[in-house]
């Protein structure tokens, strides 16, 4: 019984199956799928992959990179243009409103408006003078958008304040004024030509040295230097245009006919001394409402606001984050000197002349020739006619500039200076009789020809010194602020000459030109030999911070301006921590760097590889050791 049990026992066992069939279909079944997911999931995450194209991207991302430092100067210029057109025509209508007597008895009676406007006059012209001293230092510590956005500001302070014309409004605000030109005017030029070597950096983003962010080869990025400073000046000479709105659309039909206001005028013109003698002093027929001239300054003022939205949102900054650090991180000291230092540049000293002349010249155009000629002979409701033709002039021979790109530099200040020279020789010579409509066709013809020597001036002066910096881009803040500085000596000069005799201004006028043009044609023929400039040394980045962006070997932060004991310290110190640091915290600290410093997907990539390239701090350390004389 027993053995039969076993044979049972292990038949049964035998003839068990070794696995359950449904169990390993399911097994197979689960390894398939496995399979199947796993190769979807590999397939969807080498799909993109496969469609990205470098070379499309990279190229699509310095598009991009073009079309926002177009922006950029179009935004500048518009924002400047709107800036000056509320300024220009609020103060022009200020200005006779307040000239009339029967509207300073009416209205504010014993306040003194007569009196508050030569102290507003003096606090906007004499108050540039001191402009050279603060200008870099504002520009550096704020950056050149914020500088920008800070003047365009105090422009709009300048509007509100004629909401409540008092002495404690007027006069402070109009001084404000006279502390920005400088700064906003060397902001803007610097602001345009760094433009132009951005947009020539992403143009040839392939080249090594823009890819090492080393300094540009001379000459390289000069064409954009004159194609956007002249759509600056076209866009920004369309001021003179929209400032005479106010005049045309409101101020107009207020005022007394020219018989009444020109009765007293004997002549015109060259025969006379000071503005114009004898002119009247009630120019308005009837009073301006209160709620007119409100709502005249709430446009205006809502214009001025626009201006400061765009320079605030449209305009991107001018430098890097750690290029603006490195520029400021010299020292106050060594910003403040840097100016001064730079007047031994012998073709800055030689565009001196040139530079006052500039300012000269408009003032003249908006001050002397519209009023001691234009309103003299025509009548005040005409000033608005000169003024916007003489707008429209600049801003359509600005684009005469252009010709640069295939003509020498020279073509554009010689030939506006040769307009400008005939047309003072023809003004010392012009007299005319007052509330003579007849000689509106000539003046208009000199507007307009002198519309062209602007134009051909400005472009030109900025576009040279453009030219001449245009690979110093730590440099140029200075530059301008020189360059707008001599300008407002001129504003200032034109303020204290307005009492002396027309010949004598124009005298004053001819002999600057002459002077500037024979200065130019000396510094034009010194570089022409080559002879060495003195550029000051710019002193080197001094950090007290010490982060992981001041471990890297090529460090401009590092100064060797002054070879002091604590620098030799803080130099071994720094070496001694680099070379505790683990490999892994090297490759990461590297990889950090680059990521940060670099602007395009490729450069990005090709740090993560392992290949650093070289910062611009870097080539500021080559390009700095010694000051430089260049031939």
């Amino acid at each position: 019984m027993m053995e039969a049990d076993d044979d049972e026992l292990l038949l049964t066992d035998a003839e068990q199956p070794a696995a359950p069939p449904n169990g390993g279909l399911n097994e197979l079944l689960n390894v398939g799928q496995d399979a199947d997911m796993q190769g979807q999931v590999e397939e969807f995450l080498a799909a993109p992959q496969a469609e990205y194209n470098e070379e499309e991207e990279e190229r699509k991302y310095y598009r991009r990179k073009r079309l926002g430092v177009i922006k950029n100067v179009l935004a500048a210029s518009f924002g400047a243009m709107i800036v000056y057109s509320v300024y220009i025509g609020l103060l022009q209508m200020q200005l006779i409103l307040h000239y009339d007597m029967t509207y300073r008895e009416v209205k504010y009676s014993n306040l003194g408006l007569e009196d508050i406007d030569r102290k507003m006059l003096m606090g906007i012209n004499v108050t540039p003078i001191i402009g050279l001293l603060y200008t870099p230092i504002l520009i550096r510590f704020l950056g050149t958008k914020w500088m920008m956005f800070l003047a365009s500001g105090i422009y709009a302070l300048f509007v509100s304040t004629n909401y409540w014309e008092r002495y404690y409004t007027l006069v402070p605000s109009a001084v404000a004024i006279g502390v920005a030109i400088v700064p906003f005017w060397a902001s803007l030029g610097n602001y345009i030509t760094r433009m132009a070597q951005q947009y020539y950096e992403y143009v040839n983003y392939r080249d090594e040295h823009v890819q090492e962010q080393r300094k540009l080869p001379k000459g390289v990025c000069h064409s954009y230097i004159i194609i956007f400073h002249s759509i600056f000046n076209i866009i920004f000479h369309l001021s003179f245009v929209f400032a005479e709105f106010p005049m045309v659309f409101v101020l107009n039909r207020y005022l007394q006919e020219d018989d009444h206001i020109l009765s007293q005028v004997t002549t015109c013109g060259a025969n006379i001394s000071g503005v114009i003698p004898g002119f009247n002093t009630t120019v308005l027929k009837n009073l301006p409402s209160s709620m007119l001239l409100i709502k005249v300054e709430s446009v205006l003022m809502g214009f001025a606001f626009l201006a400061m939205i765009i320079f605030l949102l449209l305009c991107s900054a001018a430098y890097r984050p750690t290029e603006e650090i490195d520029l400021r991180s010299i020292g106050w000291g060594n910003i403040f000197q840097l100016p001064f230092k730079h007047l031994r540049d012998y073709r800055l000293r030689l565009l001196f002349p040139f530079f006052v002349y500039s300012g000269f010249e408009v003032l003249f155009a908006i001050t002397g020739f519209s009023l001691s000629y234009g309103v003299c002979a025509l009548g005040l409701k005409k000033l608005w006619l000169l003024v916007l033709v003489y707008g429209l002039s600049c801003s359509i021979f600005s684009s005469l500039s252009l010709c640069l790109l295939r003509l020498p530099r020279w073509v554009c200040l010689v030939g506006g200076a040769a307009v400008h020279g005939v047309l003072l020789v023809v003004l010392m010579a012009f007299s005319l009789k007052p509330n003579e409509s007849s000689y509106q066709g000539p003046l208009l013809v000199i507007s307009v020809l002198w519309g062209l020597g602007t134009a051909l001036n400005k472009t030109g002066v900025n576009t040279l010194v453009g030219m001449l910096y245009a690979e110093e881009k730590e440099r140029l803040d200075v530059v301008y602020t020189i360059y707008h500085w001599w300008q407002a000596i001129a504003i200032f000069i034109v303020y204290l000459w307005s009492n002396l005799p027309m010949r004598a201004k124009l005298s004053i006028l001819l002999a600057t030109l002459l002077l500037a043009c024979y200065c130019y044609w000396v510094m034009e023929r010194r570089l022409a030999r080559k002879e060495p400039y003195r550029l000051p040394r710019i002193p080197r980045p001094r950090h007290k911070v010490k982060g992981y962006r001041y471990l890297e070997e090529d460090n401009s932060d590092e100064s060797d301006s002054e070879n002091s004991e604590e620098e030799d310290k803080d130099e071994e110190h720094m070496g001694h921590l680099a070379d505790e640091m683990g490999a892994e915290e090297r490759e990461e600290g590297g990889e950090e760097v680059g990521l940060l410093g670099s602007d395009s997907p490729r450069a990005r990539r090709r740090v993560v590889g392992g290949q650093r390239p070289r910062g611009e701090n870097a080539s500021v350390k080559e390009g700095e050791g010694e000051e430089r004389q260049e031939g």
